[in-house]
């Protein structure tokens, strides 16, 4: 039976050890990134403005679909983003009741500049490791991937707009 097989009930005991270090770890990780791309944004404003960057142009309907929120909360979002010139409103040309949001060349900075800083954040701790390490680091993210990769939503981009 595939470790990824959904039909199985209960993991096994390495299984569930793995999966809480694994967990507790990831968990910190993003923290630690999250702090580490202090860009002046909430997460909730930083993901939105990624899933803008990486699908854009959007509705706002389909934005909210997205990031899995009610309409009218999507709407305060993008005016907070809009107020900070991270995005613009679009009209369409065929419908104007209907809008489209777009990341800006300021809104495309700040996500560069929000990468660059938590890469470097993390190259600078994982310059020190001998090359063994960072190839079993390599190899678990691509395992992570690929286990994320057969149930993902749109809710599982990454809040940076990396992919």
């Amino acid at each position: 039976m595939s470790p990824t097989d959904r039909s199985r009930t209960t993991p096994a005991p390495a299984a569930e050890k793995v999966a809480a270090g694994l967990r507790l770890s990831t968990t910190r990780l993003a923290r630690r990134l999250r702090t580490e791309a202090e860009m002046g944004l909430t997460p909730s404003l930083l993901s939105a403005l990624a899933v803008v960057h990486v699908h854009g142009p959007l509705t706002l309907g389909a934005l909210a679909e997205l990031e899995g929120i009610a309409p009218p909360t999507v709407t305060k979002i993008v005016g907070k983003l809009q107020d900070q010139e991270l995005v613009e409103r679009l009209h369409d040309t065929s419908d104007r009741r209907v809008c489209r949001v777009v990341t800006t060349a300021a809104g495309e900075d700040l996500l560069a500049r929000s990468r660059a800083r938590k890469n470097a954040w993390l190259a600078d701790r994982l310059d020190g490791l001998p090359p063994e390490d960072l190839a079993v680091l390599e190899r678990a993210a691509e395992l992570v991937d690929d286990l994320l990769a057969a149930d993902r939503t749109p809710r599982d981009r990454s809040p940076d707009g990396a992919q």
